[in-house]
C-alpha cells in the first residue's frame, strides 16, 4: 500500500515509483552534514503527525472490536487487560523491528523488505500474505454489510419483521454500496485522497463508544423483545463480572486478542509520506496510534461485557432488547458507515502488491489501476454473495496471514536485514526478533488447532477478527 501527498503540485513522483527507479533500489537521501534522513529519493513527505495517527489508527481497527466482548466474557476482566497489553506492546516492538529494517535499506513497503530480506521469493510471500490478507478484511467488513444494513433499512421503516422487498436483500444492498461507494473511492490514484474518509470512519467507530451509555440502561438478566425468545431458567452468577475465568472458549480468544493490532502493512507507506520523517517520529505515531486503539478496545469490550455478560455479540444483542432503538440504530449506522469507508484503504496493499508482482517497474497506467481494482470488487462481492459461511475459509488465512505479518516476517526481516557487523547473531535484538518470531509460529500453530478441534467437534465459534 502507498500513502501519496495530497498536494496536487507533487504528482511528479508517479512515475519515480511505479517505473523509473525500481522499488528494490530507492535508497535514503543524506543531508549535507553526512547524517541519514529517511526521506525517500523520489519525492519529500508532508503528510502531519496527527493525520498520520489518524492513518494508522484507521488501519488497525477492524471488524473484531465486534467480537472483544466475547473475548472478555471468556477470559474475564483482569485477563483480558493483560492479555491485552502483552499484545500492544508486542505490536509496538513488531512496527520497532519494522522501522529498523526500513532503516537500514531506506524501503518503502512490507513486499520490498521481502526482497531485500529474501529476493523474489520473499517478495512474493510478502505480497501474497498481504492480498489474502486484506481479501479477507474486505470480505469481513462486506459480511457486515449485508447482515446489518438490512436491519437498519428495517429500524428506519418501523418495521419489527423483515419483509421480502428488494432493499432488504443484503445481496442486493453490498452490490448498490460497491458500486456506489466503494468503487468510486477504490478508483482513486493516491490513498493520501482518502485521508478524510479515513478519519470520519474512525469517528464513527469512537462513536461505538456509546456501549458505556447503554450499559446504565439494560436490566440484567436480559428483558428480550419482539419475536426473540430466551431461556427463562437464568443461572445464579449469570449477572456477576469475572475477573479471572478459563472455560473451553478462552483459547480460542488468545488469537481474537494477538490479531487485534494488524497494521503493519501500512506502517512504511505512512512512514515514506510523514513530514520530517524520521524512525523516532513515526515510532511516536504507532505508539500513540497502539495507545488509542488500546484504549477503545478496553472500553468497549468492558461495558459490552458489563452490559450482557455470557450474550455478548453486541449489535445482535441490543437489537434483542429494542429493535428500534434510536442510539443502536445510530450506532449500526455509524458502524456500516466506518466498515464501508476502510474497504477502500485496505484494497489498495492488494492492488499495489498486484502491480508489483505482474506489472514490476511499470509506470502508472489508469487502466491497470481501474481494472485490478473492478476484479478485486467483482471477486469479493461474489464471494460474500456465494459462500454462506466464510468464517471457516477465512479463519485458516487468518490463522496464518495475521501472525506472519505481525510475528513473523518482521523478525525475520530484522535478522536477516540488519548487517552482522553491526548486530551479530548472538547479540540481544537478534535473539529477541527470533524469539518474537518464533511466538508468531506459537500463535500460528495454536490458532490452526483451534479451527481444526473446531472442525472436527462439528461446533461453529462466533468470534471477531480484523
Amino acid at each position: 500500500m502507498e500513502l501519496q501527498k495530497l498536494s496536487n503540485g507533487n504528482h511528479h513522483h508517479d512515475d519515480a515509483v511505479e517505473g523509473g527507479i525500481p522499488p528494490e533500489k530507492e535508497k535514503f537521501l543524506q543531508h549535507s552534514d553526512g547524517s541519514k534522513r529517511p526521506q525517500f529519493t523520489d519525492f519529500e513527505g508532508k503528510t502531519s503527525f496527527g493525520m498520520s495517527v489518524f492513518n494508522l489508527s484507521n488501519a488497525i481497527m477492524g471488524s473484531g472490536i465486534l467480537g472483544l466482548s466475547y473475548a472478555m466474557s471468556n477470559t474475564g476482566i483482569v485477563l483480558f487487560l493483560i492479555l491485552l497489553t502483552c499484545i500492544a506492546c508486542l505490536s509496538c516492538y513488531s512496527v520497532h523491528l519494522l522501522l529498523r529494517s526500513a532503516g537500514v535499506v531506506g524501503i518503502r513497503a512490507y513486499e520490498q523488505l521481502g526482497f531485500r530480506a529474501f529476493g523474489h521469493a520473499g517478495k512474493i510471500l510478502a505480497a501474497v500474505i498481504i492480498t489474502l490478507h486484506n481479501i479477507g478484511a474486505m470480505s469481513s467488513y462486506l459480511f457486515i454489510v449485508k447482515y446489518e444494513l438490512p436491519l437498519v433499512i428495517q429500524a428506519f421503516l418501523g418495521q419489527t419483521s423483515s419483509t421480502d422487498d428488494w432493499f432488504m436483500n443484503g445481496n442486493y444492498l453490498i452490490i448498490i454500496v460497491t458500486a456506489c461507494i466503494i468503487l468510486p473511492l477504490a478508483l482513486m490514484k493516491h490513498l493520501g485522497y482518502l485521508g478524510y474518509t479515513s478519519g470520519f470512519s474512525l469517528s464513527c467507530m469512537v462513536f461505538f463508544l456509546s456501549v458505556i451509555y447503554k450499559r446504565f440502561n439494560i436490566a440484567c438478566p436480559l428483558e428480550v423483545f419482539g419475536n426473540y425468545s430466551v431461556n427463562t431458567a437464568v443461572p445464579e452468577d449469570t449477572c456477576t463480572a469475572k475477573y479471572f475465568t478459563y472455560n473451553q472458549e478462552t483459547a480460542y480468544t488468545i488469537p481474537i486478542l494477538a490479531f487485534a493490532f494488524v497494521c503493519h502493512p501500512e506502517v512504511l507507506p505512512i512512514y515514506t509520506e510523514l513530514s520530517n520523517p524520521t524512525k523516532r517520529r513515526m515510532q511516536n505515531i504507532g505508539n500513540v496510534s497502539i495507545l488509542g486503539m488500546f484504549i477503545m478496545y478496553f472500553f468497549t469490550a468492558t461495558f459490552g461485557y458489563l452490559t450482557f455478560y455470557g450474550e455478548t455479540e453486541l449489535l445482535h444483542t441490543y437489537s434483542k432488547v429494542d429493535l428500534l432503538d434510536t442510539l443502536i440504530l445510530c450506532v449500526r449506522l455509524a458502524v456500516l458507515v466506518a466498515v464501508t469507508l476502510t474497504v477502500p484503504v485496505v484494497l489498495f496493499p492488494i492492488r499495489r502488491a498486484l502491480l508489483q508482482l505482474l506489472f514490476p517497474g511499470k509506470p502508472f497506467h489508469w487502466l491497470r489501476h481501474i481494472a485490478i481494482a473492478v476484479c478485486l470488487l467483482f471477486a469479493v462481492n461474489l464471494l460474500v454473495i456465494l459462500v454462506p459461511n466464510i468464517r471457516d475459509i477465512f479463519g485458516i488465512t487468518g490463522a496464518t496471514t495475521a501472525p506472519s505479518l505481525i510475528f513473523i516476517l518482521p523478525g525475520l526481516f530484522y535478522i536477516r536485514i540488519i548487517p552482522t557487523d553491526q548486530e551479530p547473531m548472538n547479540s540481544r535484538p537478534k535473539i529477541q526478533a527470533a524469539c518474537f518470531t518464533a511466538l508468531g509460529f506459537i500463535f500460528m500453530t495454536m490458532s490452526l488447532t483451534f479451527i481444526g478441534l473446531d472442525w472436527m467437534s462439528g461446533e461453529k465459534r462466533s468470534h471477531g477478527g480484523h
